[in-house]
């Protein structure tokens, strides 16, 4: 198969629809569950699961890059452990490098905009409905995991440092998803600025849902164990990926 930098495939991500909002948020929350399952249930630590996090991610961006089309269950698999990783990174800065998560909030903003300023020179479109180059999937996958880690980090410091607790900020991030969607419907605000805006408060969102889930009573949680709720979750998303693969509902129609 080309590799090429110009070589044009199909567009390479599904279409937008309450199944992808659904599976993003659940991934978000696998991402939070299964990042805790492997440092401390397991024990592998932060750094070694930071570096096996990081070795299987590499593995499914490569095998992604080289798909002409969406596969789903290629995709999502990448999104999970984007999101492992990028809540990884977060945690790193944080437990490791005692770096404040205002500093990392700000820092993962920067990159987030540096990527999307970028992509925009260099293509002249930020649009997901045209992912259909290699240069172009690369930006997107970099946007990614920028939104992973700046959601980590927004959301570790609203939920914890400010000390606002798990549910009510996942109603404040709900609350703000809530007003994108409203903003998208009625043609107030601009559709890629809505994506991307719903695509990073998606993952504190879906992290304050897990850390609720797994965190200690006297922490704000219920205490339910990272494993099977990891577990669930996954089940969940394989059973959407599954469904989606045999229907096609997140594909775009090609004419013959």
């Amino acid at each position: 198969m080309p590799n090429a930098l110009d070589q044009s495939f199909m567009n390479k991500v599904p279409l937008v629809t309450l199944y992808f909002w659904i599976i993003k948020i659940l991934a978000t929350t696998v991402g939070e569950t299964g990042a805790d399952f492997l440092n401390f249930n397991l024990g592998f630590g932060l750094t070694k699961t930071s570096l096996l996090a990081a070795v299987i991610l590499m593995g499914f961006l490569a095998l992604q890059m080289r798909q002409a089309r969406y596969v789903p269950w290629i995709y999502w698999m990448t999104v999970v452990f984007l999101s492992i990783v990028g809540t990884l990174i977060t945690d790193s800065l944080s437990d490791t490098f005692r770096v404040s998560l205002y500093v990392s909030s700000a820092i993962f903003a920067g990159g987030l905009t540096i990527t999307f300023i970028a992509w925009y020179r260099g293509e002249h479109t930020l649009s997901i409905h045209d992912i259909t180059t290699p240069r172009r999937e690369a930006y997107y996958w970099a946007a990614i995991l920028f939104t992973f880690a700046l959601g980590t980090a927004a959301g570790d410091l609203v939920s914890e440092k400010l000390g606002l607790g798990y549910i009510l900020a996942g109603v404040i991030f709900g609350g703000f998803i809530a007003l994108m969607a409203i903003g998208f419907y009625a043609k107030i605000l601009n559709p890629v600025f809505a994506f991307w805006s719903a695509y990073v408060l998606t993952r504190p969102f879906g992290a304050s849902l897990g850390d609720f889930l797994t965190q200690a009573h006297k922490d704000g949680g219920l205490g339910f164990s990272t494993m099977p709720v990891s577990g669930v979750f996954l089940v969940v998303i394989i059973a959407m990926v599954a469904y989606l693969t045999v229907r096609g509902a997140d594909r775009e129609q090609v004419s013959a």
